[in-house]
């Protein structure tokens, strides 16, 4: 309904993510590569997993930005695998907007495409991080579509973080919890987000590096 209030819930979900970003307790390492570390706890907002990855990134935060900015005509669709479209369903202000981001099919076709309908704030810390935070919202201009799942993502984003002393490195944070909607078994959830991680951070900064060339 019109009547929600997508600027408290945006910056509601601001808050989460930063104390998820300084928060050590509770993580388990799940998978970790040359690039990244993909850490998990049990979420508080859903009966799945937060997951946490964490690298540092050879490129100043404005470049790595460039590459994850959540708007339509952005990069993220060109490199991102895990995302097939990205669409703006309505901008609320400067920096909050209402998006729906299409998802492919994966884990060899056991998990179909996915759609997913957010209010997406991008907030700037006097530090210089830029983050990007979101969660799922409704909205009656994009009811369920059919041929997809619609999957719900919890407060979810990307802190990318300037390195005191090196302009030219990002620690990139990201925070996943999506409800992927759907009869998958955990099994499966379980095992597909940290790969689909390390697989994010990894064509990412391959992105970046093409951009830094």
């Amino acid at each position: 309904p019109c009547s929600m209030d997508y600027q408290g819930i945006a910056n509601l979900v601001a808050d989460k993510l930063l104390n998820y970003s300084q928060d050590k307790r509770g993580w388990k390492t799940c998978k970790r590569t040359s690039e990244v570390s993909v850490f998990w706890r049990p979420s508080a907002e859903f009966p799945g997993n937060l997951y946490k990855g964490e690298a540092i990134v050879n490129a100043s935060p404005a470049k790595v930005w460039e590459c994850l900015k959540p708007v339509p005509d952005g990069l993220r669709v060109k490199w991102d695998e895990n995302v097939d479209k990205f669409e703006l369903i309505e901008a609320i202000g400067e920096n909050i907007s209402i998006c729906r981001t299409v998802t492919p099919s994966a884990a060899m076709g056991i998990i179909s495409p996915r759609d997913f309908v957010d209010v997406v704030l991008v907030k700037q810390y006097d530090n210089g991080t830029i983050t990007s935070n979101a969660t799922n919202v409704l909205h009656q201009g994009c009811p369920p579509h059919p041929g997809f799942v619609r999957g719900f993502n919890h407060p979810c984003g990307c802190f990318c973080v300037p390195v005191p002393g090196e302009p030219q490195k990002t620690q990139l944070l990201s925070f996943f919890q999506t409800d992927l909607g759907g009869y998958l078994p955990q099994s499966v959830v379980d095992s597909f987000f940290p790969s689909s991680m390390a697989t994010f951070y990894h064509n990412l900064i391959k992105t970046v590096k093409t951009l830094q060339a």
